[in-house]
């Protein structure tokens, strides 16, 4: 296997966790954690009694990361290693390493709150703070502290400030301090006024004329804005032979796949927030950042739900950057100056913040979880419309419990 600089912590990190059952383990972006650490626990014996579950934050990562570690181990997805995300199920009876999405394990808990059959829960990602992530952290803590006490815990950040993470777990902090390649970062010297995909054209451009040898990853806020921008490179593309793919959340398993996998042509990938948090992509040489994502949130005039774009958070123009590192030395162009990175917030705001709780409330009162060990509480005033609202649906009844109707709505 290739070396990564998470490897010398491995040791360090399995007998970390044989003397203490909760461990949070902080490691820069391409460190190598994601794969790594799930097979060194396997490696030490710790799924011969359950299986070890990861969180991740999004489908594609947990297909790469289990592809990846079955590869390590000579096998196929579905063997040792698998993968389990909405409506795909890539594991088996034999299965001890399986990737989830986040909301495959609150499913679990709902359907089996004493998790039977798991012996480790690593929460990968976890700096990105989503809502479902923040349930499934409490939920698994206030299982290890009640009927669980021998459940291992795992919480694994790349840029979060991890303190308060690991005062809350009563956990040890084991950190990686290897870096893969050096990335060079250019800002704008001065705001560009030009449509947005015209600014990545101009970008990509500059990078062919400067003697690209490998594939762009080009980070943009949503579906439209990658539809613009593969329009607008239709021609640059055709002049120098490069192949242009979009990447994100609303496209099939398949064209996700074909997105990140090696071809023989040079690619410009043109990736929503979802090429973020993954394991590495090969080829990758360049990024180009338009520091914007398209971020949820919940109006709160009307309760509905919202998307809007917004400039993304210094610690994820870092992630983003990290991308064009991981396999040699790289560069990111980031479209916007350096003093607008510096006026960002360091983190974006958690989920548990600003989106709908109503799911949230729903599979509580389903495990009777009124005394869940939050990490941070969610608003008050959010929990209580969620509730109101599902009261008025007739999800709960007066006492706050699931309600025939409240079951049908949570299957």
């Amino acid at each position: 296997m290739q070396p990564l600089p998470i490897d010398p912590l491995l040791p360090a990190i399995v007998e970390s966790l044989r003397a203490t059952p909760t461990l949070v383990i902080e490691a820069p972006p391409g460190a190598g954690k994601t794969t790594r650490v799930p097979r060194a626990l396997l490696d030490a014996g710790m799924a011969d009694k359950g299986e070890i579950v990861v969180l991740e934050p999004r489908r594609l990562a947990a297909r790469m990361a289990a592809r990846r570690v079955a590869d390590e181990l000579g096998e196929k997805v579905g063997g040792t290693v698998g993968y389990q995300v909405r409506f795909e199920d890539a594991s088996s009876a034999r299965t001890r390493i399986r990737f989830v999405t986040e909301g495959v394990l609150g499913r679990k808990l709902v359907a089996s709150p004493d998790l039977a059959g798991i012996a480790v829960v690593v929460l990968d990602e976890f700096h990105e703070r989503h809502l479902q992530g923040d349930v499934a952290l409490a939920l698994v803590e206030r299982l290890r502290r009640t009927r669980r006490p021998e459940l291992r815990v795992i919480a694994m950040s790349a840029t979060l400030a991890t303190g308060p993470l690991a005062a809350h777990l009563g956990a040890p902090v084991l950190t990686s301090e290897g870096k893969r390649f050096d990335v060079a970062i250019e800002h704008l010297p001065a705001p560009d006024d030009r449509p947005l995909a015209s600014q990545v054209a101009s970008a990509v451009r500059r990078l062919v004329v400067e003697g690209l040898d490998g594939d762009v990853l080009v980070f943009l806020p949503g579906a439209a804005e990658i539809r613009r921008a593969r329009e607008t490179l239709d021609k640059l593309a055709q002049e120098a032979d490069l192949v242009v793919v979009p990447l994100h959340g609303d496209l099939s398993a398949d064209e996700q796949d074909a997105a990140v996998r090696p071809g023989p042509k040079r690619k410009i990938i043109l990736s929503t927030n979802v090429a973020e948090s993954s394991i590495t992509i090969e080829g990758i040489v360049a990024v180009i950042d338009a520091g914007l994502a398209r971020v949820a949130s919940q109006a709160p005039w009307s309760g509905l739900p919202r998307l809007r774009v917004e400039k993304v958070s210094r610690a994820s123009a870092t992630q983003r950057a990290g991308r064009a590192g991981r396999t040699r030395p790289g560069r990111c162009l980031r479209l916007y100056t350096r003093a607008d990175l510096e006026s960002r917030p360091e983190h974006e705001a958690p989920e548990i913040r600003r989106l709908d709780l109503a799911q949230t409330v729903l599979e509580l009162a389903a495990l009777g979880a009124t005394d869940v060990p939050w990490l941070e509480a969610p608003p008050e005033a959010h929990a209580r419309a969620a509730s109101e609202l599902l009261a008025r649906l007739g999800a709960l009844d007066a006492s706050g419990g699931l309600t025939p109707t409240g079951k049908a709505m949570l299957r």
